[in-house]
């Protein structure tokens, strides 16, 4: 992995994520609380409209906006898709960036604790992981992985390396201390350990830790009309990350009736009852348990 010379750390994406959005006003009048000698540091306010009108976006997920196809697509044009072509003029463009690295901050009203989502499984991740888990044991490393970045469509895709940084349980327009600290603490970590990449100072890392693989998404029940007829079972609601067995209860039906995860595997559900989620009717992410080997 070649040396990082520009980061940009983005906050805001989503207008009602205010962790972000804090912590960069925080940082954009003290730069020296995230700026490390071997790079050059840049702060990013990714969705100012959706944050005036307390929303989490305007017309369409700024987020899911950044496919290299409908980034070069000019019809594509409402207040999202056009931030998006924004971000991507001054960050990348995508598949030649001029920024190096992205850290993307997010809240999510899951029970989910301070989690990094590394994109890729190249060794500079899994590096960081383990470092930022050596430097945070409560952090949680979930990987969404796929064969190349440009697959992704994720604002931290832009550039060939990029994270997100997803904390909670807060509730949307919401600020809570605990989660704040948690993300500035990860934020930090990773800037301590791009510079360390840097300079070639990386201490003696664990040789393994445990995280996490992103496998699928689950729905809520719906009827043939896609209508809701059931939400999260309460014994999974709260419970990201722990494990859940082939015959657990995962839904309760409105008429009072359950449903049973039927998976062939041990799956750690997170991103549960999500409230962004909501308005496309998706219960919760599934993952497998994987053991990272350094």
């Amino acid at each position: 992995m070649t040396k990082i010379n520009s980061v940009a750390v983005v906050g805001g994406t989503h207008g009602n994520e205010f962790s972000g959005i804090y912590l960069l006003r925080k940082w954009q009048n003290n730069l020296n609380l995230i700026s490390r000698g071997s790079f050059s540091v840049q702060t990013v306010f990714a969705n100012p409209k959706a944050h005036e009108e307390n929303k989490r976006y305007v017309d369409s997920d700024l987020n899911r906006q950044f496919d290299i196809a409908e980034l070069a697509n000019l019809d594509l044009a409402n207040y999202e898709q056009s931030r998006a072509k924004v971000i991507n003029n001054q960050l990348g463009p995508k598949g030649n960036a001029k920024t190096d690295f992205i850290i993307d901050l997010h809240n999510t009203t899951s029970n989910m604790g301070p989690s990094l989502i590394l994109l890729q499984s190249d060794e500079f991740n899994c590096k960081m992981g383990a470092y930022v888990k050596s430097r945070m044991p409560e952090a949680v490393v979930v990987f969404e992985d796929h064969a190349s970045v440009e697959e992704h469509y994720f604002l931290s895709s832009i550039t060939l390396q990029g994270v997100i940084v997803e904390i909670g349980p807060q509730p949307q327009s919401v600020i809570r201390q605990d989660v704040l600290d948690w993300m500035e603490d990860m934020t930090r970590h990773i800037l301590d350990y791009v510079d360390l990449h840097n300079t070639n100072a990386l201490p003696e890392l664990p040789s393994s830790y445990e995280a996490f693989e992103y496998k699928e998404t689950l729905k809520l029940p719906e009827n043939e009309n896609g209508e809701r007829i059931g939400m999260v079972h309460k014994n999974v609601q709260d419970g990201d990350f722990k494990q859940l067995n082939s015959g657990d209860p995962i839904f309760t039906l409105f008429d009072g009736s359950e449903i049973c995860w039927e998976g062939d595997y041990e799956a750690y559900p997170h991103f549960i009852n999500e409230a962004a989620y909501y308005d496309n009717n998706l219960a919760m992410s599934l993952a497998k348990k994987r053991i990272v080997e350094i």
